[in-house]
């Protein structure tokens, strides 16, 4: 089945949602009072990116560092909002709200990058030296790979599990369910009402959460071509497949949504939406509303500069 609509993606913050098209991406967030604030940004159609994201494998890589980045500046922006009273009436402190912004963006997005590393070099090295702990019982190179897989999965499942306990990221994972419908409804071509939104499954083919129980099968084939004795050269080979694994792991992700609709094929991508039941929860109407909104507010950016480029084009 031929996808004919554009592709859009997304991502819960605090108390909102955010989605990005090819031009802008858009959140929108629940203020205390009720009403809600709007984050816009423009993408910067950088000339390597456009060039490299369609190269198989690097395209991967430059996926993930634009949406860390980006989803790393709507965070902040949320973070912020949620902690702070904003007041209605800002014009006099206009000039320096902007400047504000644009520090804010180049400090999250430095964050970003700098807490995916880290995390991502936690989550392949921990394993490693839970399973080399394992030797003497699992000498095996095969087995001793397996063993590492299985820990980081558990440590994957374990982490979800124990920060959605807390109120405020549970939250963000109903809002995360918010994002989910909202585009399955949009691609379903349903109205974008809180009751078509609510009627669609809260699980989708293109999560990120897909993503990383992606790279936690791959990682385990990727690393069957390389040596897991000594130790430090076990270490050293998961630190460089790092990308290799990231990168197959974006192409898996794509692969299993292209064949969504595909029987037999389609059941590829089931265990990326099982751990969507982890990392996804139910929204309530108002959070939705939320989710709307912001798509909608998305739709009205792409829709305008589409038209500013064909006019510019016709000139």
């Amino acid at each position: 089945m031929k996808q004919t609509k554009p592709l859009y993606g997304g991502q819960a913050v605090i108390e909102g949602v955010m989605f990005g098209g090819r031009h802008f991406t858009v959140t929108a967030v629940r203020k205390k009072d009720g009403e809600m604030e709007f984050y816009r940004l423009s993408r910067e159609q950088k000339p390597i990116f456009q060039k490299i994201k369609h190269i198989p494998l690097l395209r991967g890589i430059a996926a993930i560092i634009i949406a860390t980045t980006t989803g790393s500046k709507h965070l902040q922006f949320s973070s912020d909002l949620y902690e702070s009273n904003w007041e209605k009436d800002m014009d006099d402190e206009a000039p320096k709200k902007e400047t504000k912004k644009w520090t804010m963006a180049l400090n999250a997005a430095i964050v970003g990058i700098l807490s995916f590393l880290f995390a991502k070099f936690v989550f392949t090295l921990v394993p490693v030296f839970l399973a080399e702990f394992t030797r003497p019982i699992f000498p095996g190179d095969l087995t001793q790979i397996f063993i590492e897989g299985m820990f980081k999965l558990l440590l994957l499942l374990a982490y979800i599990h124990f920060i959605s306990l807390t109120p405020l990221v549970k939250k963000v994972l109903q809002y995360h369910g918010a994002e989910h419908k909202v585009i399955n409804a949009f691609e379903n071509g349903l109205d974008l009402t809180v009751e078509n939104v609510q009627s669609q499954s809260r699980l989708h083919y293109r999560c990120g959460s897909s993503f990383l129980l992606f790279t936690v099968i791959v990682g385990i084939f990727v690393y069957m071509f390389v040596p897991v004795h000594p130790l430090w050269l076990r270490v050293v080979n998961r630190i460089a497949l790092i990308p290799v694994v990231l990168s197959l792991s974006f192409e898996m992700l794509q692969i299993t949504n292209k064949l969504r609709t595909v029987p037999i094929l389609k059941y590829l991508g089931y265990p990326g939406l099982w751990l969507q039941l982890l990392t996804t929860k139910e929204p309530s109407d108002d959070q939705v509303e939320v989710a709307i909104a912001s798509f909608n507010e998305l739709l009205r950016l792409e829709m305008m500069e589409e038209k500013r480029l064909k006019e510019q084009k016709i000139v």
